[in-house]
């Protein structure tokens, strides 16, 4: 699957949740409750880490893990998307920039 393809698939799965939304609560999230959201995804991916370093007890922690690092990416995907973000333009451009500072050091 191409990027633009993932973008696209995060962008259809948050419309479905922001009906969701619509339907339980009268209204869409804020773009600071989705980001508020991802906060909460990157906590409880901490935790899974910790588990992977044998910090904490967790079962089937490799499961986890992908499905925590999914649940990030999506929220990062769908926050790009509110913010009228071109992720995949702005990720490879600050990997370019990444590469140079690494050449120079």
């Amino acid at each position: 699957m191409e990027f633009n393809q993932i973008v696209e698939r995060a962008a259809a799965v948050r419309a479905k949740y922001a009906q969701l939304e619509l339907k339980k609560y009268g209204k869409q999230w804020t773009t600071a409750q989705l980001a508020e959201g991802f906060v909460g995804d990157v906590g409880d991916l901490m935790k899974l880490v910790q588990a992977k370093q044998g910090i904490r007890d967790i079962q089937d922690v490799d499961e986890k893990l992908g499905h925590e690092l999914s649940d990030c990416l999506w929220s990062i995907l769908a926050l790009s998307k509110e913010l009228n973000i071109d992720i995949e333009k702005t990720f490879l451009k600050t990997m370019a920039e990444l590469e140079e500072r690494i050449s120079r050091s």
